[in-house]
């Protein structure tokens, strides 16, 4: 299987089960979209920022047909001015390349130092959509299970009303 083995670990030890879909690379929503089709798990779009610092980094989980722009969600975060973290940043703090950002990068976050936010509009999903750490794949699991998992690397995370 496509991504990380330690998340793979990681799932089986949480007793977390997956619907798993390996697909050429889709580092976009809309590539990635050709390849969901016919799954019934709410595909997510997964936004990884700094504050104006960089000494703080938000991690923005939405539904991958909400169209957001970082003004908006500058205000809705109350976190100061935001701009998406570099590669680097991206590496550094959840082992994942641009266009493979995933909250399941977070068991990469040793500090815990990544602020997790979660649109209120997947509260309503039963399955959630994400790259299990790189783009050449996608993992549908449970939103109790999402849950879980973020319970389990314990970084902190808040719903948010993006609309």
């Amino acid at each position: 299987m496509n991504g990380d083995p330690k998340l793979y670990e990681l799932l089986k030890k949480l007793d977390i089960d997956f619907e798993y879909i390996e697909h050429p690379e889709a580092p976009t929503i809309k590539i990635a979209k050709q390849f969901w089709a016919g799954h019934d798990a709410k595909h997510c779009k997964n936004l990884f920022f700094r504050n104006h610092k960089g000494n703080q980094h938000y991690l923005v989980l939405l539904d991958c047909d909400q169209n957001m722009d970082i003004h908006s969600i500058e205000k809705i975060l109350k976190q100061g001015k935001l701009s998406f973290a570099s590669p680097e940043r991206l590496m550094r703090y959840l082992g994942v390349t641009p266009g493979s950002v995933t909250p399941f990068g977070l068991i990469n976050d040793k500090d815990h130092h990544v602020i997790v936010f979660i649109d209120s509009t997947l509260k309503n999903a039963e399955r959630l959509s994400f790259h299990p750490c790189i783009n050449t794949a996608s993992l549908m699991i449970k939103k109790e299970d999402l849950l879980k998992f973020l319970d389990y690397c314990t970084n902190p995370y808040y719903w948010i009303d993006l609309y």
